[in-house]
């Protein structure tokens, strides 16, 4: 499952730096989480650590978003593909 955040959130600025995959982003009143970048940490720790540093407790698993393991590994392996330099195979163009 990815995970969210609710209405208890307090905008206390901890949990977004602790996002290693960039899903945590400030919304128009508290901090929101994008599923879509959301992996729960798998790959860069045992836990999520927005979770972790939390004061409040308010980011749990979204029941709207049943994911296995497979598939947040899955996720990691496609942002980090996404996220790395393309290089180009094409020869460059005369100047």
């Amino acid at each position: 499952m990815a995970l969210m955040i609710t209405d208890d959130c307090i905008n206390c600025d901890v949990c977004e730096p602790e996002c290693p995959n960039g899903a945590i982003f400030l919304g128009p009143l508290i901090y929101q989480i994008d599923p879509d970048k959301c992996t729960e940490c798998v790959v860069h720790f045992n836990e999520p650590q927005c979770q972790q540093v939390c004061p409040v407790a308010c980011i749990p698993l979204d029941p709207a978003r049943v994911e296995t393991r497979e598939q947040l590994q899955a996720r990691y392996e496609r942002l980090q593909a996404e996220a790395a330099p393309s290089h180009s195979l094409s020869p460059a163009a005369p100047s």
